[in-house]
């Protein structure tokens, strides 16, 4: 007789079919990534998941408090929405939602960057060979083990380079030099996909030459379109076939456009598309942050998002309290729609759906003893 699957299991199984059309009927494009409250969904959550214009959700360390709860949680939303795609920002280092009961603890990107330089008295190149392994472990450690718990994607890898100064990336980051950290981000996202997770290269085109945080404060990067691209953008030209999606940054480039990144056609469209050659997803930042504050309202500035060229949009930590924010940003796009300030783009919901893995997650359990799980945890830095 077999065994019955678990209610997580048949939601990720639900979750993996390719589809080719939403669910929904009143809109054919669901641009807006939403989060919750607490470690359970409640009637508020339940009804914004249902909305029309919802597309994703994203999880933080307050809706975790174990990998049952977790679990759970995820597969209750798939249940309500088949189609949202779960994420979480799970980089390794201090950016790591879930730590506890039996999660890895991922070490920073810089350490890879770090293991890279480090050939001791092996031949040279040793120790890029032996970083580019072992970032292909922590991409494969990071998926499975986030995938066993029902969550489709994480927002990584981090693509700024290490310029010294930014705060907010820091050992975030690879390392200061374009070439390095290219390689070492391919190698996370060959284990990515490994796992059956897509990625997100971020934060366009690029962070780390500011010392400002966007979160706080709106940064701007005075050096010209030339010496961008020559070195913070490289990253995302020559891994253009392979990233999946991209999240922009929140910084204003006053020599290329008055706008942040996340909201200007001349980044978003002419640039990364049109002369990079991107083809995948684009996401907005936190339309929460300080960053984000130059185009209005949130629902200001996630029409400005989507007319700039992003194809979905997140508002982070705004479900707290009644979730008043998130209404209003969803009832404004609606409204917005319905008067012709932005489009319902069926090319942004499809690249949105391309995004959701297309095989079945293993269960805890089984990762626990498999074979190549085990020769990842092995690669790891200490």
């Amino acid at each position: 007789m077999s065994k019955k699957p678990s209610a997580v299991q048949t939601a990720a199984k639900t979750a993996a079919k390719p589809a080719s059309k939403p669910t929904r009927d009143a809109v054919a494009h669901a641009p807006v990534v939403l989060d919750i409250e607490g470690l359970s969904l409640n009637d508020d959550d339940r009804r914004r998941l249902q909305h029309p214009l919802t597309g994703g959700l994203i999880l933080f360390g307050r809706n975790w408090q174990s990998r049952a709860q977790v679990t759970a949680l995820c597969a209750e939303i798939k249940s309500i929405r088949p189609d949202v795609l779960i994420s979480v920002d799970h980089e390794g280092g201090r950016v790591q939602r879930f730590r506890t009961d039996g999660f890895t603890h991922l070490p920073p990107m810089r350490a890879l960057g770090e293991m890279w330089m480090n050939d001791g008295r092996k031949a040279e190149g040793t120790g890029a060979m032996l970083a580019m392994d072992a970032a292909s472990a922590c991409g494969y450690v990071l998926a499975a083990e986030l995938r066993a718990c029902g969550v489709d994607m994480s927002f990584t890898p981090v693509l700024d380079l290490d310029w010294g100064p930014s705060g907010v990336i820091g050992d975030r980051a690879f390392h200061g030099d374009a070439r390095v950290a290219t390689m070492l981000a391919r190698a996370v996202m060959q284990g990515l996909l490994h796992a059956g997770m897509a990625n997100c290269g971020k934060h366009f085109p690029g962070h780390g030459f500011v010392a400002a945080d966007s979160h706080t404060e709106i940064p701007v990067d005075k050096r010209s379109l030339k010496a961008i691209l020559a070195d913070d953008a490289k990253p995302y030209e020559w891994l253009s076939t392979v990233l999946t999606s991209v999240m922009p940054a929140h910084v204003i480039y006053p020599k290329v456009d008055a706008a942040p990144a996340g909201f200007s056609k001349k980044w978003l469209q002419d640039i990364l598309r049109a002369q990079l050659g991107f083809t995948g997803a684009i996401f907005s930042d936190d339309l929460s942050m300080e960053g984000a504050s130059v185009a209005g309202s949130h629902t200001q500035g996630a029409i400005a998002a989507l007319n700039a060229g992003c194809d979905l949009v997140l508002l982070c930590n705004q479900s707290l309290k009644g979730g008043q924010a998130v209404d209003a940003l969803l009832d404004g796009l609606q409204a917005a729609l319905a008067r012709g300030e932005w489009e319902a783009s069926a090319d942004s919901e499809a690249r949105r759906l391309d995004l959701l893995p297309q095989t079945a997650p293993m269960a805890w359990d089984e990762l626990m003893v498999h074979g190549p799980y085990l020769q990842a945890l092995s690669k790891l830095p200490r």
